[in-house]
């Protein structure tokens, strides 16, 4: 009974926004005549919570729907990175189409901009969601977790609708499976640990088919589903919790090896690390993939209700991830936030119209690029709007010309850490954060880098800089070195460390289109040497100042 009530308010929500819009007279009858004359796609965006993909992450799901009705349906992208390792600035910048330095949230806190007011106010008005429901030919819903902060009192709480959603069923802060909150277009839905009832993951594709059944004929789409998994608490359905019982963590060379060329932070961990950590992480390892088996159920319950409904063939279907996340990498237990492959790198596969199945991509995505593409599919341009990213639909489509996209991009991520020091940890001092129990901790306030992620055909390098009192370099060539073992920083000839060095400045200042500006490895790279008296922490601590 409670969950043929919760369904019946959804439904009775989606016919009642239907009806209100198809009773409106004038403008709204122009659009519909405009969709009619000028049909255009739909789009759904299905966003997972900590899906790494250089770990096999996507081990549990590659074999199944999700890859043969997304991946072998269309591309897969191999080299697409997050704008910063971390859940609510990747988020951010997905809806915004913009770096960090350009939306200025840095952390999962509301002191970070996650959910501010001061995001409220100056960035959620600029998202592509918002600019498509300004446009009036879209219908657009969004289901599961938005930002970390989002439902927070001291910023609206769940009453907050941000501008772009015409139906909304958004998760009341951090990523749960059972015992949370949704925010039914501002109305709070509490649910319990019923898992027919409340299970998330499950409820999200409830709510998302109840979209589809409900929704307006008349006006193409716009769906975001936004999925707890494979976030802690690693809660799996109880049909899968036996699943994978000899999974472990993959012993790839960087696993539970020293960084002993690396930033302090990571040259603090132990190494090795003890029976019980090794064992700690390869349960949770287990427990990421069994949540995710229930996305790929998701994932197969949309895709076949499009088929179903004839909408299949007019549909863009986008699948990816916030963040990455290593599991003993450099002796690391377990988390994100750090510059290396495995926290930056996530999957992207998208199959739509006029995309030829069984392909695959290594051209260099952002997930920035998101926004920009979603608005190109609905046929906008992003010179309409502020965003740092590009449009990959051509690429997609075969229209592309792969050798004007440009060759890297930037990451960033500013560190956190504790003002006393930890009681458990008294001789690691303040200023650290994300303590294990060993005292291996996984961030710090000097934990703040910028790096310059290339890939073209004469390099595949990363580039960067800590703003610390070393200044610390790391630079790595992932063609010789996929694991990231040896910080060529030293080595490495001085005149692409002074371009490396310069390329970064130019990006962490950039804005719209000179963020996409020819890399040190494009033949239009050109480089000015008087620029390198800029000083890098003027800029960050300018950064900073608009944060206050």
């Amino acid at each position: 009974m409670k969950q043929k009530r919760r369904h019946s308010m959804i439904r009775n929500f989606v016919h009642k926004t239907k009806h209100a819009s198809c009773s409106s007279k004038g403008a709204f009858s122009l659009t519909v005549f405009n969709a009619k004359m000028n049909p255009r796609p739909n789009i759904v965006l299905i966003l997972t919570d900590d899906l790494d993909v250089s770990i096999g992450g996507m081990g549990s799901i590659f074999s199944k729907n999700t890859k043969k009705l997304i991946g072998d349906a269309g591309i897969t992208f191999t080299n697409t990175f997050v704008a910063s390792p971390l859940c609510c600035p990747s988020r951010a910048s997905i809806l915004t189409g913009k770096y960090p330095h350009n939306h200025h949230v840095v952390n999962n806190t509301l002191e970070g901009n996650c959910s501010s007011t001061a995001w409220q106010k100056t960035q959620e008005p600029e998202t592509f969601p918002a600019f498509l429901q300004k446009h009036g030919i879209y219908q657009t819903f969004f289901a599961g977790k938005y930002l970390n902060e989002y439902g927070n009192k001291k910023a609206g709480g769940v009453e907050h609708v941000p501008p772009g959603w015409d139906h909304w069923f958004a998760l009341e802060r951090n990523s749960k499976y059972y015992n949370y909150t949704l925010s039914v277009n501002g109305r709070a839905q509490r649910h319990g640990q019923n898992y027919s009832e409340d299970y998330l993951t499950d409820v999200l594709a409830n709510i998302s088919i109840d979209f589809l059944e409900n929704k307006s004929n008349r006006r193409p789409f716009f769906m975001m589903v936004s999925t707890p998994a494979p976030h802690s608490p690693w809660t799996a359905a109880p049909q899968y919790e036996s699943n994978f019982p000899n999974i472990k963590a993959p012993r790839d060379p960087n696993f539970n090896v020293h960084g002993k060329d690396k930033h302090w932070l990571i040259r603090q961990a132990k190494t090795p690390m003890t029976n019980s950590s090794v064992e700690f992480l390869d349960n949770a390892y287990r427990k990421r993939w069994r949540t995710l088996l229930s996305v790929d159920d998701l994932v197969e319950k949309v895709v076949r209700k499009l088929e179903v409904r004839g909408e299949l063939s007019n549909t863009y279907v986008i699948f990816t991830s916030d963040n990455g996340y290593h599991t003993g990498q450099f002796s690391l237990p377990m988390d994100k936030r750090q510059l290396y492959e495995f926290d930056i790198r996530v999957p992207l596969l998208v199959r739509g119209p006029n995309i030829k199945p069984n392909q695959t991509s290594p051209l260099l995505i952002a997930n920035m690029d998101l926004g920009p593409t979603i608005l190109d599919i609905a046929g906008y341009s992003v010179n309409e709007t502020q965003m740092d990213g590009m449009s990959f639909l051509p690429t997609m489509t075969g229209k592309g010309n792969s050798s004007t996209w440009r060759s890297d991009v930037l990451v960033e991520y500013e560190g956190e850490g504790s003002n006393i020091s930890d009681p458990a940890c008294p001789l690691l001092g303040p200023g650290v954060s994300e303590c294990f129990p060993d005292c291996v901790c996984e961030d710090s306030y000097n934990n703040t880098y910028a790096c310059v992620r290339t890939v073209a055909q004469a390099a595949n390098l990363q580039y960067c800089e800590f703003d610390d009192n070393e200044v610390f370099v790391e630079v790595y060539n992932l063609t010789a070195d996929p694991f990231q073992l040896s910080n060529i920083a030293k080595s490495i000839d001085q005149e692409v460390l002074e371009k490396m060095n310069h390329r970064l400045m130019m990006l962490q200042s950039c804005s719209g289109q000179s963020c996409r500006t020819p890399g040190v490895y494009d033949s239009q790279f050109r480089f000015d040497p008087r620029l390198m008296f800029s000083s890098l922490v003027s800029h960050r601590n300018k950064r900073r100042q608009t944060l206050k």
